[in-house]
């Protein structure tokens, strides 16, 4: 399975993705996010398991397999851009702003804001289409959250 999303993200043109690949892609997005300062700690993967639970329905166990599904996608995967463009095509705007929503919460998770997680917040929204009023909006509801 694995080996066939990396194959769709690797085309030159990315296709949509089906559900359950869209599902896979975005927590890898989550975890190449929570991997970026170079400390992925267990704050960052238990905030990782609630998202994908709430998100998706999914008992703590299945959140769990799942992101450790999207964690070895992230460390095989091409650039970030190819992720999420292939998030785009998959996924309505409403989605892709709770998905920034919870990309931001991933940021937050461990009470620091490193600059490789920054650098990747500011490509991320633009690569999914989302505005930068609307990532700021995502962050304010983060924040607030966490």
């Amino acid at each position: 399975m694995l080996r066939s999303i990396l194959e769709k993200l690797t085309q030159p043109i990315v296709e949509p993705l089906p559900d359950g690949d869209a599902r896979l892609a975005v927590a890898a997005i989550l975890v190449r996010l929570a991997r970026a300062d170079h400390d992925y700690d267990p704050s960052e993967q238990q905030a990782i398991d609630r998202i994908l639970a709430q998100r998706h329905g999914l008992s703590g166990d299945a959140a769990m397999a799942l992101r450790k599904q999207a964690e070895e996608l992230e460390a095989e995967a091409p650039d970030t851009i190819r992720f999420t463009n292939a998030v785009k095509e998959a996924v309505p705007l409403e989605d892709r702003i709770a998905i920034l929503e919870a990309a931001w919460t991933i940021v937050l998770a461990d009470g620091e804001r490193a600059s490789e997680e920054d650098a990747l917040m500011r490509m991320i929204p633009k690569f999914l289409g989302i505005s930068d009023m609307q990532s700021n909006l995502a962050r304010q509801r983060a924040a607030k959250s966490a």
